[in-house]
């Protein structure tokens, strides 16, 4: 198994859904998991793939009562340890990253000025 060079928050998200009670899942379900566009997706599938995190294989049924087959996807067993790790590190991240304060004046929305037109 090979490390990740691009750790990215697609990739972590794409991670998590792998991680959920589902043994497999196609392309299409992991992108509705992770909140992600399958156009994100599918390239972060086989990179994980190329380095060994995941496995996958085409759905059997070849009936096509669903349209095309699928393509279904799970963690490898080093993937698994090695997302679990990922994830546990954003975790960690983000509960060490400090609020951020905003000195911005708030925006007020546009509607509320409509009302503020002529009144100079």
């Amino acid at each position: 198994m090979e490390p990740i060079s691009r750790m990215t928050d697609a990739t972590l998200d794409v991670l998590e859904a792998l991680m959920g009670p589902d043994d497999q899942l196609y392309g299409l379900k992991i992108a509705q998991q992770a909140g992600r566009k399958t156009g994100v997706v599918y390239p972060v599938l086989a990179r994980l793939e190329d380095a060994g995190w995941v496995t996958s294989e085409w759905e059997l049924d070849t009936r096509g009562e669903r349209g095309p087959r699928r393509r279904f996807y799970r963690l490898s067993p080093d993937g698994l340890g090695a997302a679990r790790a990922a994830l546990a590190e954003r975790r960690g991240a983000a509960s060490q990253r400090p609020e951020r304060v905003s000195r911005r004046r708030p925006v007020l929305p546009f509607v509320a000025l409509e009302g503020l037109r002529g009144q100079r």
